[in-house]
C-alpha cells in the first residue's frame, strides 16, 4: 500500500511538485467554479479557457516556454475576451453567450494558428494539455499566488458574490457592488484559468474547476459545503489522477480530468441529490 500511494510522493520531486501544484490550483478554482455553476455560466469558463490561448502564443512566439511571457499573454487575452464579448452583448442584440462562443472560437483557432506558426506538435500539445509533471518552482509560486488572492478576495466580497449569483437584480437594486463584483469575479475566473493552464494546459484546466463543482452540487445544497466539498473533490481527483498517471504511464492532466469525472458520475447517481436518492424520496412520498 505504501508503493502504491505514498512512495511516488516521498521518493520523486517531479511528483511533489505536481502535487503540490494541483492542490493549490484546486483550492483557488473550486470555489469559482461553484460560483461559475450556480450562476449558469459553465460555459463561460470553457470560453474563457480557451480565450486566453491567443495571449499564452504570444508569450509562446517572443519567449519561448517561458511561464511569466505566457501567463501575461494570457491574461490581457483574457480580459480582451472578457470585456468585448461583454461589450458586444450590451451594446448589440446578441445576447453575451453568443458573443461569447463567437469569441472563443475566433480566440482558440488563433491560439492554435499562432502556436504552429514557430512550434512543433509537441509545443502546441503543451499549451493545449498542459505538463502538470513538469511545474518548476516558478511555476508554483504563480499558482499559489493565485490561490491566494482567490480566496482572500472571496472572502472579502463573500457576501457580495452570494447575492450577485443568487439575485443579481436584488443586489444591483441595494447595492453599487452589482455591476463591480461581476467584473471581479471574471477577473478570477480568468487567473484560475492562467494558473491552471500553466498545469493542465487550455483544454483541461476549466475541468479542474467545473467538475468538482458540478459534483459537489449532488450533495449539498448550501454554498459554504458545496465549496469546501468541492475543494475536497479536486484534492480526491488530483491525488487519484497523479497516482495513476505514475503507475500506469499515463498524461497525467487528463487522468486528473477523468478522475473528477468518475466523481461526477458516482455523485449523480448516489448523491444525497441524486438519481438513486431522489427517486426513492419519491417513492416513499407517494406510499406514504
Amino acid at each position: 500500500m505504501y508503493d502504491f500511494l505514498i512512495a511516488p510522493f516521498v521518493e520523486y520531486g517531479f511528483m511533489q511538485r505536481a502535487l503540490a501544484g494541483s492542490l493549490m490550483l484546486s483550492l483557488g478554482a473550486c470555489p469559482v467554479g461553484v460560483f461559475l455553476m450556480l450562476r449558469r455560466m459553465s460555459l463561460t469558463g470553457d470560453a474563457m479557457a480557451h480565450a486566453i490561448l491567443p495571449g499564452a502564443a504570444v508569450g509562446f512566439l517572443f519567449f519561448g516556454l517561458q511561464i511569466v511571457p505566457m501567463t501575461i499573454g494570457g491574461l490581457i487575452a483574457g480580459v480582451i475576451v472578457a470585456m468585448g464579448a461583454g461589450a458586444v452583448s450590451r451594446f448589440t442584440v446578441q445576447k453575451e453567450d453568443a458573443s461569447m462562443a463567437a469569441f472563443y472560437l475566433i480566440s482558440l483557432a488563433l491560439g492554435v494558428l499562432m502556436v504552429s506558426m514557430r512550434g512543433s506538435s509537441v509545443d502546441l500539445m503543451h499549451v493545449l494539455f498542459g505538463t502538470v509533471l513538469a511545474l518548476n518552482n516558478d511555476a508554483l509560486a504563480l499558482i499559489a499566488a493565485i490561490s491566494i488572492i482567490t480566496l482572500v478576495t472571496l472572502g472579502i466580497f463573500w457576501r457580495a458574490i452570494v447575492a450577485e449569483c443568487l439575485d443579481p437584480l436584488f443586489l444591483r437594486s441595494v447595492s453599487r457592488l452589482g455591476t463591480p463584483v461581476h467584473f471581479i469575479f471574471l477577473g478570477l475566473v480568468v487567473l484560475n484559468l492562467v494558473g491552471g493552464f500553466q498545469a493542465l494546459g487550455t483544454l483541461l484546466s476549466v475541468g479542474l474547476m467545473m467538475l468538482p463543482a458540478a459534483a459537489a452540487r449532488f450533495w449539498t445544497a448550501r454554498v459554504e459545503p458545496m465549496c469546501a466539498l468541492a475543494i475536497l473533490i479536486g484534492f480526491g481527483s488530483c491525488i487519484a489522477g497523479l497516482l495513476m498517471s505514475y503507475h500506469a504511464s499515463l498524461p497525467s492532466g487528463p487522468a486528473i480530468i477523468l478522475s473528477a469525472g468518475v466523481v461526477y458520475f458516482v455523485s449523480t447517481v448516489f448523491g444525497t441529490r441524486g438519481v438513486f436518492n431522489t427517486r426513492l424520496r419519491r417513492h416513499r412520498h407517494r406510499t406514504a
